[in-house]
């Protein structure tokens, strides 16, 4: 006997558990984090634009690279969530999550691509050293995109929390290590301009390059653990055996599966309950296994299969 408790759902690997909210709430917060990201993405590459232009510097040219990457990388989410919330349909019966980690990994070549570009860049100036002019520009505009990048994550961290969305924590992290990457200009900056070590320049462009690469990594790692229906992480899955093994009536259980999709989540598991119950008292007991988990994990797709105990063996995989 099997029972599909349908759409409710849990957050995707790597991400705090979502409260349970409203499908419309989920929504609205969603697209205005993408909005905003967008937004605040093409404000910061213009004003870096203006700033490299002015001062020349290589390491700016890593921060205007870096929010090159975030604008190209918060569209792709804009779409990737877009795409995403769509309900499912005839053709896609398990939705259409897995929209979100596709987008995540092109986020990941992108910006890759961009790291090896401020690379190329920084070992030139690291063989011709050259000064960094208008340093008072560049240190305006990156302490007001340091304050831009840092009311944008605290928003962001909100709707995560709230939505447990991988393509808005995907986008978080790029914009977390803009801070890193900001602070290493400012330094940059006082170092070649006050101190005259303009060799610093290109070396934290290096460094900022391998934050690129570091985020890149990141973003790849949890969107391609989704792509190939990785079990959720290994604390989700004892949580959900001690779930099922408290009731009562539960003697067993076998062939539990999880895996992520964007913010659904999945678990399919087989009970094993007395031979002597009758249909209607298993399905009982069934209702009240999903109730349970539900309230865990708020917004999972649940798959109950009912087994008489002792009669049913797991398969190999169940069992190693």
């Amino acid at each position: 006997m099997m029972k599909n408790h349908g759409p409710s759902t849990r957050v995707a690997n790597g991400t705090p558990h979502a409260p349970n909210v409203s499908d419309r709430k989920r929504v609205r917060m969603m697209r205005r984090a993408t909005a905003a990201s967008v937004f605040v993405a093409a404000l910061l590459v213009i004003v870096k634009t203006i700033a490299y232009l002015g001062t020349g510097s290589v390491s700016m040219l890593g921060a205007l690279t870096d929010s090159a990457a975030d604008l190209v990388a918060s569209l792709g989410v804009m779409f990737a969530v877009g795409h995403a919330l769509t309900p499912a349909d005839q053709q896609h019966r398990f939705g259409h999550g897995k929209a979100e980690p596709l987008t995540g990994l092109a986020q990941a070549v992108f910006i890759a691509g961009s790291a090896t570009f401020v690379v190329t860049e920084s070992v030139r100036h690291l063989l011709a050293p050259e000064a960094v002019t208008a340093p008072f520009l560049g240190m305006i505009v990156i302490l007001f995109s340091m304050s831009a990048t840092f009311a944008l994550l605290l928003y962001q961290q909100k709707v995560v929390r709230t939505t447990g969305s991988l393509a808005i924590a995907s986008d978080r992290a790029h914009y977390a290590g803009d801070l890193l990457t900001n602070f290493g200009v400012i330094v940059a900056i006082i170092l070649s301009s006050l101190l005259g070590w303009h060799i610093a320049d290109p070396i934290i462009g290096l460094a900022i390059a391998g934050v690129l690469y570091l985020s890149s990594w990141w973003v790849f790692r949890r969107s391609l653990d989704q792509l190939m229906d990785r079990e959720l992480p290994e604390e989700d899955r004892e949580r959900v055996k001690a779930i099922v093994l408290n009731h009562a009536q539960v003697r067993g259980l076998h062939d539990l599966r999880t895996r992520a999709a964007g913010t659904q989540s999945f678990i399919q598991v087989h009970v094993e309950m007395d031979a002597n119950l009758n249909l209607y008292e298993a399905h009982d007991v069934s209702d009240e296994i999903e109730q349970s988990l539900r309230a865990a994990f708020p917004r999972a797709e649940i798959l109950i299969h009912i087994d008489p105990h002792g009669q049913e063996n797991p398969s190999d995989l169940a069992r190693s």
